[in-house]
């Protein structure tokens, strides 16, 4: 009876060490060619979009909890999906590539890091993050929807901040219709 006892207190015991050993991160990894980032570049006159390529990424969750994320984009990779090739796709690719823009012969590299994130419920986070574009890093915040096995977010990121100031009216007069927006639009989808 009594070697009967002292297996429930060690049951027990083992219970409550159980119960208070917290949950460790798990780091899920993007799948780099179905995860994607589309972007949309307004001006006077229309806009032009296209897409850009992920190096690496990586989403951290506590359970079901999101905790933290890490994100690599290849800059070389830019491509405009609105222009055929021979119309101008070649010359506006040329264009972002360049120091003008997003000067990827230096800066090949952009990357997201989740600074703070604070749920919204039904899977939605709020998530500050510190972007780094062309060797600048600034915050931006979003709100990112979580599913399974995917996650989705769209934000607006004022390239002037990173010091892409080409065709902004906010730094040059008399552009007239070749005005270029400050803000550009990316719309990102995950598969992990």
């Amino acid at each position: 009876m009594k070697s009967m006892k002292n297996l429930k207190t060690i049951a027990l015991a083992l219970l409550v060490v159980a119960g208070t050993i917290t949950t460790t991160a798990q780091n899920k990894k993007i799948n780099v060619e179905k995860s994607k980032i589309t972007w949309v570049g307004k001006k006077v006159t229309g806009q032009h979009d296209g897409t850009i390529s992920f190096n690496s990424g990586t989403l951290v969750f506590d359970g079901k909890k999101l905790k933290g994320g890490s994100f690599e984009v290849d800059m070389t990779s830019i491509t405009v999906k609105d222009l055929e090739a021979g119309k101008g796709k070649e010359k506006l690719e040329g264009h972002l590539k360049a120091d003008d823009f997003f000067g990827v012969d230096k800066f090949s590299t952009s990357i997201l890091e989740f600074k703070t994130i604070a749920s919204k419920g039904s899977d939605i986070y709020t998530v500050t993050a510190d972007l780094t574009i062309k060797g600048k890093t600034l915050p931006v915040t979003f709100d990112l929807a979580i599913g399974a096995g995917s996650a989705r977010t769209a934000f607006k990121v004022n390239r002037t901040k990173y010091g892409i100031q080409y065709g902004s009216g906010s730094f040059f007069d008399n552009l007239g219709d070749k005005a270029i927006n400050d803000d550009f639009e990316l719309t990102v989808s995950l598969a992990y």
